[in-house]
């Protein structure tokens, strides 16, 4: 299933490269809702070229609807988070085959008896980023730029201060409301390896946010309306403050390079490029840069960032906030560097400056073991005789 999003050509390649013959179905993810017509064409698709299985990138009700009526496994490989279509009550179709990229949200499934997901850390194709990065005509197009790599730090990602954030519309919610969920932020901020915001968001500060925000849970969802907010108002707009506090350190002691929606936003050290183009020019940042930096969004509770692979898959130093799912997929120290707060990151930002052996080894190590034990290749081997 063909749709915008991202690793797309990587899985197709994968499947082919492993004999399987792969037929393309493409589709806008908006319209995989209750739509009777896209339904059937995805039957009739599947039909057609006697599908064994059918695979997309995250998960989609209505394909799992279509295979539940026709005994067609389904294969679905969640990078998003939130993934709130997961918690769709099709999830427990006997067809699906849920690979969730989050320890910790397969873990809550598993413990309710749900027995269709797995766990499945993401994976990248350097043989794809290889050939990119040795191409002759990005590789002019990445250097006529003289917008890109002007410093030794890189980072990739969105502050989310762009306009129309959830958090900014609740203009009206009461001062203890607002004093509240400043406090929680303020102290999950400081921990790692443990998300408590959904289960500190009482009912009472609930009400006051639900009656600014109206988002209510899908009624064929089990998803709670804490989940909800916890995820798409306060751990993203926790996100900000730590991106935007984290960034603003590094820029008094360095100067960096930001590529981010917003291209107006001013921080201190920062030369905001805006957005760059993430197939074609990120793997050149992730190349090029000496240190690659990854604060990870806070819905992502215990996984590896798709951003992270990819950075190693183009022989980029990572430099990482800590996330336990870390310890499944590189070796700190010897693959990647790990942080644990905002002292610790500048103080690794220095050290790996002034030691490059050290930091070539290390993003060497990196991409020798995301070659051997994490590209696509084996992903799809893994989904095979995991189940």
């Amino acid at each position: 299933m063909k749709w915008k999003g991202l690793g797309h050509e990587d899985i197709t390649d994968a499947f082919t490269r492993l004999g399987h013959n792969v037929s393309e179905y493409p589709f806008s993810d908006k319209e995989l809702h209750k739509d009777e017509k896209i339904e059937k064409e995805i039957k009739d698709a599947a039909i057609k070229n006697n599908a064994d299985i059918i695979f997309s990138f995250n998960y989609f009700p209505i394909i799992a609807k279509v295979c539940h009526d026709n005994g067609i496994p389904y294969f679905a490989w969640i990078y998003d988070s939130p993934a709130v279509l997961v918690y769709h009550f099709s999830l427990v179709y006997p067809e699906n085959h849920v690979f969730l990229f989050d320890y910790e949200e397969y873990a809550q499934f598993k413990a309710n008896g749900i027995n269709t997901v797995y766990y499945m850390p993401l994976a990248a194709n350097p043989d794809r980023l290889g050939k990119l990065l040795s191409n002759e005509k990005f590789i002019k197009a990445f250097e006529k730029d003289k917008a890109f790599n002007r410093t030794d730090i890189a980072f990739i990602g969105s502050l989310y201060t762009e306009k129309h954030q959830f958090y900014e519309r609740m203009t009206d919610i009461s001062d203890y409301t607002r004093g509240y969920l400043e406090g929680i932020m303020t102290a999950q901020k400081n921990v790692y390896g443990y998300n408590f915001i959904t289960d500190l968001l009482t009912d009472e500060i609930m009400d006051d946010m639900s009656k600014n925000l109206p988002m209510k849970p899908d009624p064929e969802g089990v998803e709670t309306r804490n989940y909800l907010f916890a995820e798409y108002v306060v751990n993203r707009k926790l996100t900000q403050i730590e991106r935007l506090e984290y960034l603003s350190a590094i820029g008094e002691h360095h100067k960096y390079d930001l590529y981010t929606p917003n291209s107006d936003q001013k921080l201190p050290g920062a030369i905001n490029h805006g957005p760059v183009d993430y197939l074609e020019m990120a793997p050149f940042v992730f190349n090029r840069a000496k240190i690659n930096l990854n604060i990870t969004l806070r819905s992502i509770h215990t996984g590896v960032p798709l951003r992270c692979f990819e950075i190693i898959g183009c022989g980029g130093l990572l430099l990482s906030n800590y996330q336990s799912g870390f310890a499944d997929v590189f070796e700190d120290g010897h693959e990647y560097v790990c942080y644990e707060s905002k002292n610790d990151l500048l103080k690794k930002i220095d050290y790996l400056l002034s030691h490059e052996d050290e930091r070539k080894e290390i993003a060497l190590n990196g991409y020798n073991r995301l070659v051997k034990d994490h590209t696509y290749d084996k992903r799809i081997n893994e989904m095979f005789s995991t189940i």
